[in-house]
């Protein structure tokens, strides 16, 4: 069959005859009413729709399948993207780190070394200024915004200290004093950079840190 020219006064120029109306079976390709599929801002269109719902109603009651409603897409799409809701909102918030991957590094060794560990991991990521800051400008908002302080509060009781407390077999409140030891250094160290704490090495700090830190997980 021989191909009729592009400007034939027939056709359009897509190759349809004028008038005749696309096909309205599924076979045409047209988008049926409803959620989005998956396309390639569909992450950013979950992570938008994620900011705003755990400001509107926090960690806690912020849900994957109503963030998936608020963004048009499949909750599918939301578990591709993101493994949980912690995740979601680590990712969410730019946190530096998921505390599905680091409980288990922190759990994995002797027990009597778990504080040591915690120490060094939090100042060593702390350590790095494109990994600190987004945590740091979370913790000021906080400071000024009840919404998002209690966002903050639900996602670290929930995500971090109660699963690490559960594991230790030891109350939640021993992890919180350990979390509150290791931030209000991190803090003291580089929003209030009081000396020598800003300035001193890693490797000093955890010598001096992590038998503190170990004592609050040795409860009973």
């Amino acid at each position: 069959m021989s191909e009729r020219p592009a400007d034939d006064a027939g056709e359009r120029p897509e190759g349809r005859p004028a008038g005749e109306r696309p096909a309205s079976g599924p076979e045409s390709g047209r988008r049926r009413p409803g959620r989005r599929p998956g396309a390639a801002d569909t992450r950013g269109q979950i992570l938008a729709a994620a900011r705003e719902t755990f400001s509107e109603k926090g960690f806690d009651k912020a849900t994957i399948r109503g963030i998936a409603r608020q963004a048009g897409v499949d909750p599918a799409l939301v578990h591709h993207y993101f493994a949980s809701k912690e995740g979601m909102f680590v990712a969410a918030m730019e946190l530096p780190v998921n505390p599905d991957e680091v409980i288990p590094t922190i759990m994995n060794g002797p027990r009597e070394e778990i504080g040591e560990r915690l120490t060094r991991f939090v100042l060593t990521m702390t350590s790095e200024a494109e990994a600190r800051q987004p945590v740091l400008a979370l913790v000021r908002t906080a400071m000024t915004n009840d919404q998002v302080v209690s966002m903050v509060r639900e996602f670290l009781t929930h995500a971090l200290v109660n699963r690490v407390a559960a594991e230790l077999g030891i109350p939640p409140i021993r992890m919180e004093a350990a979390f509150a030891q290791l931030f209000g250094v991190v803090l003291m160290r580089y929003v209030v950079k009081l000396e020598p704490l800003a300035s001193a090495g890693i490797e000093e700090l955890v010598e001096l840190l992590a038998p503190t830190v170990q004592r609050y997980l040795d409860g009973p």
